[in-house]
C-alpha cells in the first residue's frame, strides 16, 4: 500500500508522514530530501545548478537511499544533516524546477515506493508521482501556523523572514504542487500531530 500526503511547505507533511509510518510499519519517503541530497552533491562536484541535462545525469549516476533511522545518502556520502544546510535551503528550489531533474527524481521515487508499504510525502505525489496511491491526503493550514512552524525548525531566522521566504517559496513550488482530485482534505491548523496522524490512520485502516 501506497499512502500519498502532499500539501504546501508548513503544512506539516514531513512530521505526519514520518510519525504515520512509525506508527504503520510503513517506510517512509521524504522526497524533498532527494533533491536536497541531489543540490548537496552537485555544490560538492561543482555541476552547475542551472544545468539541468548535467543535474540529470548526476542524479541518474548516483541514486538516493535512505537507511535505518532516515538517514539520507547520496553518492556514498550520508548527508542527513548536511542537507538542512541554509545553503541547502537557498539552492534546492532552483535544482527541483528542472524538468529533467524531476524526472529522474520521480522514477527513482516510484520505484523506492513500490518496494513495500509506503508513506510517501511531497507535491506532486498522488497527481504525478504515484496516482495509483491507494490513499491520498492533501495537508494545508493558516499561513501563520505554517510560518510559526518553520520558525520552530529554523533557529536564528526572524520571523518576519521566515513570512517572506515561505510567500516566495509557495510562488516557486506553485507549478509542482497539485492536489490531487480524489485526495481528502486535512486542515491541519487546530490539529496536535497525533490527531492528524490519527485521522490518515483510520483512512488507512478502512481501506485494508
Amino acid at each position: 500500500m501506497i499512502v500519498a500526503i502532499d500539501g504546501p511547505a508548513g503544512a506539516g507533511k514531513s512530521s505526519v508522514a514520518r510519525a504515520l509510518a512509525t506508527r504503520l510499519g510503513f517506510k517512509y519517503l521524504d522526497t524533498g530530501a532527494m533533491y536536497r541530497a541531489l543540490t548537496w552533491l552537485a555544490l560538492h562536484e561543482g555541476v552547475p545548478l542551472d544545468d539541468g541535462p548535467g543535474l540529470n545525469v548526476l542524479a541518474t549516476a548516483n541514486p538516493v537511499t535512505f537507511g535505518d533511522g532516515g538517514t539520507v545518502s547520496i553518492g556514498g556520502e550520508e548527508v542527513t544533516r548536511r542537507i538542512r544546510e541554509p545553503e541547502i535551503d537557498a539552492a534546492v528550489p532552483v535544482v527541483a524546477r528542472h524538468p529533467e531533474v524531476r524526472e529522474v527524481m520521480r522514477e527513482r521515487q516510484r520505484e523506492l515506493g513500490h518496494s513495500g508499504d509506503s508513506v510517501i510525502e511531497g507535491r506532486d505525489i498522488g497527481v504525478v508521482v504515484v496516482p495509483e496511491a491507494e490513499i491520498k491526503v492533501w495537508l494545508v493550514a493558516d499561513p501563520g501556523v505554517r510560518v510559526t512552524r518553520r520558525h520552530a525548525e529554523r533557529e536564528g531566522l526572524a520571523v518576519d523572514e521566515l513570512a517572506e521566504e515561505l510567500r516566495r517559496r509557495d510562488e516557486r513550488d506553485a507549478v509542482n504542487t497539485h492536489q490531487a482530485p480524489d485526495a481528502i482534505e486535512v486542515d491541519t491548523t487546530e490539529l496536535t500531530l497525533d490527531e492528524v496522524v490519527d485521522r490518515v490512520a483510520a483512512l488507512v485502516a478502512a481501506v485494508r
